[in-house]
């Protein structure tokens, strides 16, 4: 049983109760199915419309526009989103150090995380095409005295704060590359499109997969948001990390405990052929649209702490450096 919590029980308003559609989340995300294939949209659609929980998207939207804050927070990353990209640079220059490139803008303080993937025909959603042989992967922090106060008011500006800053940094990687005579579309959050996020933040070296269903990273933990620049320049990939957080996971129950509606699950899940932690979207979703975006889970764990990771990162090194070999 989960420990007690103050936002236990949770009653979902019977305003968005009448707007559940008949087809489950977990159905749409594939809970339960052995088989792989492509994933559906099942929120964040660029067109709201078009998906079976869009109503619901709506009514995230209108909880957030009751407070002006949240209004001034879209207005300055919608200016961001609609900053014309510079003109494609007629001759390509070519390079060797593409991808330690990057390291330029976590120094100039624009994004805290860079990596590196080859594109996959798996992170790309049903019904979309990515023709792009290059995915850069970029990471944001949160600023963990704003994001620790979820669900309150000043999480979820917070989140907006630094979904803003992803897509400034996106922007600016992408322009950087357009100037180098590579083609380059920025992809933002929450409403990516056709491209899944966190899988290609794994593949590219951003950590592993937490029990919340979110990236924990050595470094920062699981307070950052992403954002991707796709293209065809010719930059070498940054290799996945196991550094035992999956297994701390197993034995945490630190988020599951917390989570108001109860959505985290004890165990991994099949979710579309592959056994993998993962969060109960029906459970999940309601209290997230009534909380301004919640970010519970992410503001507890323990890697989120501020100096925190690296030391847990630490002990299970030496913990793995003390296991015998199987040749022993």
């Amino acid at each position: 049983m989960p420990r007690v919590s103050d936002l236990r029980p949770f009653a979902p308003d019977p305003e968005q109760v009448k707007l559940v559609p008949d087809v489950s989340g977990n159905v749409i995300n594939g809970l339960g199915e052995t088989e792989p294939r492509a994933a559906r949209m099942v929120y964040w659609a660029p067109d709201p419309s078009e998906i079976p929980h869009g109503d619901l998207q709506a009514y995230f939207y209108r909880q957030s526009a009751k407070e002006p804050a949240f209004a001034d927070a879209r207005a300055a990353r919608q200016v961001v989103l609609d900053a014309p990209l510079p003109a494609l640079a007629e001759q390509r220059v070519e390079r060797d150090d593409w991808t330690e490139a990057l390291a330029a803008f976590v120094t100039a303080g624009e994004c805290e995380l860079t990596g590196v993937a080859e594109m996959r025909p798996e992170w790309v959603m049903q019904g979309h095409q990515i023709t792009r042989s290059r995915v850069i992967m970029l990471g944001v922090q949160h600023d963990y005295s704003e994001i620790s106060q979820s669900p309150d008011l000043a999480a979820g500006l917070e989140v907006m704060a630094q979904y803003g800053r992803a897509a400034a940094v996106a922007k600016m990687v992408a322009g950087w590359l357009r100037e180098q005579g590579w083609e380059a579309e920025p992809v933002t959050g929450p409403m990516t499109g056709a491209l899944l996020m966190i899988p290609p933040a794994l593949a590219c070296g951003f950590g592993e997969l937490g029990k919340h269903g979110s990236i924990i990273n050595p470094e920062v933990g699981s307070s950052f948001r992403l954002s991707a620049v796709l293209t065809d320049a010719p930059f070498a990939p940054t290799p996945a990390v196991e550094t035992g957080i999956d297994g701390f996971c197993a034995n945490c129950r630190i988020c599951e405990d917390a989570c108001p509606p109860e959505a985290i699950f004890a165990e991994k899940q099949t979710v579309r052929g592959e056994s993998k932690w993962y969060v109960d979207f029906d459970k999940c979703l309601p209290f997230f649209n009534q909380t301004h975006g919640c970010a519970i889970c992410i503001s507890v764990c323990p890697w989120s702490r501020p100096g925190v990771g690296p030391s847990l990162a630490a002990k299970l090194a030496r913990r793995a450096a003390r296991k015998p070999t199987d040749a022993g």
